[in-house]
């Protein structure tokens, strides 16, 4: 508990949990050592659940028994032993990814309460998951086939299992017509507090700093792994000119998802059961990477791993946990009756893959895109996909895209409303899919590098408001939504970080 409280003192100053405007001197000393012991007691608590525990602990054991360790100066012997291991980089990692998510959770849980007056757009989120799983329901009943699933008969798992490396040969369901869902509805009238322009320039005030040379960055960033401290990879990304080579390292360290051993036996588990369990979600993940991927000049050479994430991501039980720390943030609180749906909790829906399909450019391994794509699906994509009042959750996003557009593109906003068109609707399907498959794979992966350096979303509703107004001159000579949506369908020569750069340091 000690080393942990030294650690988890320096991290938790790192990570903005002090507040030091309205205290001083010893009365301040005072809160910060309270406040410093409270979180140990909760990360302690936390680490002892996870996975890794049982490794740490015999890790810490064996260098307590090593002669580096003296029984008499037991706490600065261990420290320094920890240290040279790299051991306390991997604990000041755990720590950083633990504040990041169940500390945060519980900070935001105290600010709802039976008054606010955003709680129905709680329950609409609430209506809006019975619906889902209603449908999921009544495909079952009309399919004749359990919802909790069903073991595959013998021939069905050995073609399955043999066909495993090449899933797009295995029987899936037949093709259709894509339908694309576009909302009917505005935004500006949502009380959810968003960012102007000027607090967007002050947040991403990192990609306005002089770049460095390409060749001097790309050493730096070798330092940098060679570091292996998430925070620190975490704030190379905010460069957005992240060297190819080092992102897939880069992007598991700030997300947390380095490959360990329960990693391999958790994915062999999941393939396990995928050849052994036919669920009916399992059409659904298959018709989607039909109707998107494998539609995808870009991505249809993946098709094959995409069926392999999808399926082992349907049945993941650890996603439900791992987004329970983030509940609240979502909708409001589950209901007690119980959903006995996919073991991951989420019924597929249309483009889902596509959030996974850009990891194919950065790791030849299905096991460590699976579990990367994971922990960014987790952290940010949830948001994209669900009715809830998160800061950086689709809602607040359009709220964002839209007063923006209205303050800085006035007249783009006028021709929209003359010509009843919501203005949401023609960049809606960019922001729900985080701009993946709308953006070439080269200049979506810096987007994303800028959305997990500076761990914020809303990079997304800025780059919308700033590719109308790149092509505004275009889109104030059309007057029907065919014409707007033809000159936004090719977004091949957009460059997302010039773009944006142009529009945070215009006056």
């Amino acid at each position: 508990m000690t080393m942990l409280s030294y650690i988890v003192g320096q991290e938790h100053e790192r990570n903005s949990f002090t507040q030091k405007s309205r205290y001083s001197g010893r009365a301040m000393e005072e809160l910060r050592d309270a406040s410093i012991h409270h979180t140990a007691l909760k990360l302690s608590s936390d680490i002892k659940t996870m996975k890794i525990y049982e490794n740490l602990y015999k890790m810490v054991q064996k260098l307590a028994c090593s002669p580096e360790v003296d029984k008499n100066d037991m706490r600065t012997t261990l420290e320094t032993a920890i240290k040279s291991t790299g051991l306390d980089t991997e604990i000041r990692n755990l720590i950083y990814h633990l504040i990041r998510t169940s500390i945060r959770a519980d900070v935001r849980s105290t600010a709802t309460s039976s008054h606010d007056p955003l709680n129905y757009l709680r329950r609409a989120g609430i209506q809006w998951e019975r619906r889902v799983k209603r449908s999921l329901t009544a495909m079952c009943a009309e399919l004749k086939v359990p919802l909790q699933g069903q073991t595959r008969i013998l021939a069905d798992r050995e073609e399955l299992a043999s066909k495993w490396e090449e899933l797009s040969n295995y029987q899936g369901p037949s093709k259709h017509e894509e339908d694309e869902f576009l909302p009917r509805w505005e935004f500006s009238h949502i009380a959810l507090p968003v960012k102007n322009l000027f607090e967007l320039r002050v947040h991403f005030s990192d990609l306005l700093r002089h770049d460095i040379g390409v060749s001097e960055w790309t050493a730096q960033c070798h330092k940098v792994l060679a570091l292996r401290h998430a925070p620190v990879c975490q704030q190379v990304l905010r460069k957005g000119c992240t060297p190819a080579p080092v992102r897939g390292q880069l992007w598991a360290f700030v997300l947390g998802s380095h490959i360990d051993t329960h990693h391999g036996e958790h994915w062999d588990l999941l393939k396990s059961t995928v050849l052994t369990t036919d669920l009916i979600v399992d059409k659904l993940v298959f018709k989607d990477v039909q109707l998107t991927a494998t539609n995808d000049d870009q991505y249809f050479v993946f098709e094959d791993v995409l069926y392999q994430v999808m399926l082992c991501f349907s049945r993941d039980a650890e996603i439900g946990q791992l987004l329970s720390a983030d509940t609240n943030a979502l909708t409001a609180p589950k209901s007690g009756k119980q959903f006995d749906g996919p073991p991951c909790g989420i019924v597929p829906h249309h483009g889902i893959c596509m959030f996974a399909a850009p990891f194919c450019y950065l790791y030849d391994s299905p096991v460590k895109l699976y579990f990367t794509f994971r922990a960014f699906y987790v952290r940010y994509c949830h948001r994209l996909t669900t009715i809830n009042t998160h800061p950086q959750g689709i809602v607040s996003l359009c709220l964002l895209y839209e007063k923006l557009l209205q303050t800085h593109e006035p007249q783009l906003w006028s021709h929209f409303r003359e010509l009843q068109i919501q203005p949401i609707r023609v960049v809606f399907k960019w922001l729900m899919r985080a701009f993946s498959g709308h953006l070439p794979p080269q200049q979506l992966l810096i987007l994303w590098d800028l959305v997990l350096g500076f761990d914020s979303l809303e990079i997304l509703s800025l780059l919308a408001v700033i590719i109308l107004s790149f092509r505004k001159e275009s889109l104030m000579q059309v007057s029907y939504i065919e014409n707007i949506e033809a000159v936004l369908a090719d977004l091949s020569s957009i460059k997302v970080l010039p773009l944006i750069q142009l529009a945070l340091s215009r006056d």
